[in-house]
């Protein structure tokens, strides 16, 4: 199943290499690394680095983007998507594999 993008998100990650004025090679890298208020936090970064053996590669809604497959585990259902509100706007993380996160959204326990 792996990390699926809703079309809001991909709207918005050609907005950024496009405004960024990113290369065309250049690809969303969407991870997680040890830390935050809850044990994991989320990481979104752009990266030309792919390499077969630790990435899985993917693309919906005309965007590449690559899950590094020791963040695929914690990261699998997990849908990204784009929130613009008057309190807030960015990216979330609707995570199944979460059982507790922070108010913030950004770190979760798994």
């Amino acid at each position: 199943m792996g990390l699926m993008l809703t079309e809001r998100a991909a709207t918005e990650v050609k907005r950024v290499k496009e405004t960024q004025k990113f290369d065309d090679d250049m690809f969303l890298r969407v991870g997680i690394s040890a830390g935050g208020c809850s044990g994991f936090s989320y990481t979104l970064g752009f990266d030309k680095g792919f390499d077969e053996q630790k990435d899985s590669k993917y693309e919906q809604h005309g965007v590449e983007y690559v899950v590094d497959k020791k963040s695929a585990l914690f990261l699998d259902g997990t849908t990204l998507d784009w929130y613009e509100g008057l309190e807030r706007r960015g990216f979330t993380f609707d995570n199944p594999n979460a059982v507790k996160s922070c108010g913030c959204g950004s770190s979760f326990q798994a």
